[in-house]
């Protein structure tokens, strides 16, 4: 009997801040051989963004935008049967924090172009979302520690949070795995992170969750 289950070849990891997106992102283009994709992080404007200047956010904002659509505009997925790819996040990204950081005249004009360049960036076969609780993403940022990191109020954070629980509760542009990292740790214990790579080995359609219980993984479906 012929195999139905074509494993995706572009996958998306995403969720907020110190979730795990990076870790598990690297941890699974190693183990599929894939090519991966790591979000532009160079924005001259975001020192200033953080600084509260005037005007920055829109800078900040628009500068990302054209950044990650250079970046995912240039795959050729459809031409490359054979190669895969892993990225730290998907293009919609892009949209959620300008829904946060700009205000209304500005969005209005940034919306123009995000539709534009949203026409020609192709959708991943697979996206895997990646939440836990505001508690502890402050736990993680306090102990990263990093200098970028350290403007990030908790305030913004939870509103991140939410923007992102609001923007995967209605996501249907790809099949979905919904994981809840706030008992788990891909860093600090392994067998967390191989219990999930063998959830992504198998067939995911339409939305599905992960959900490990102590040692034993579970998966619900819906």
């Amino acid at each position: 009997m012929a195999n139905l289950f074509e494993p995706p070849r572009y996958i998306a990891v995403e969720g907020p801040i110190r979730v795990g997106k990076s870790t598990l992102c690297q941890v699974i283009a190693e183990t599929l051989h894939a090519q991966r994709i790591t979000e532009p992080e160079r924005n001259p404007f975001l020192r200033s963004f953080y600084d509260g200047e005037r005007g920055a956010a829109f800078q900040a904002q628009f500068a990302f935008l054209i950044a990650r659509y250079e970046q995912l505009g240039s795959l050729d997925v459809k031409r490359n049967p054979n190669k895969t790819y892993v990225a730290d996040y998907i293009f919609e990204k892009d949209k959620l924090f300008a829904c946060l950081n700009l205000g209304d005249a500005e969005l209005e004009v940034y919306n123009r172009y995000y539709e534009l360049f949203r026409q020609n960036v192709p959708t991943p076969d697979l996206v895997i979302y990646l939440q836990a609780t505001p508690e502890v993403l402050k736990k993680r940022l306090k102990k990263k520690n990093a200098p970028g990191e350290k403007a990030i109020s908790d305030d913004y954070l939870e509103e991140v949070i939410k923007a992102y629980e609001h923007f995967f509760f209605h996501y249907t542009s790809s099949d979905l795995l919904i994981v809840n990292t706030s008992e788990i740790d891909f860093v600090e214990r392994s067998e967390d992170l191989q219990a999930l790579l063998r959830r992504v080995s198998e067939p995911i359609r339409g939305t599905q969750y992960f959900l490990p219980l102590g040692p034993d993984e579970q998966s619900a479906r819906v």
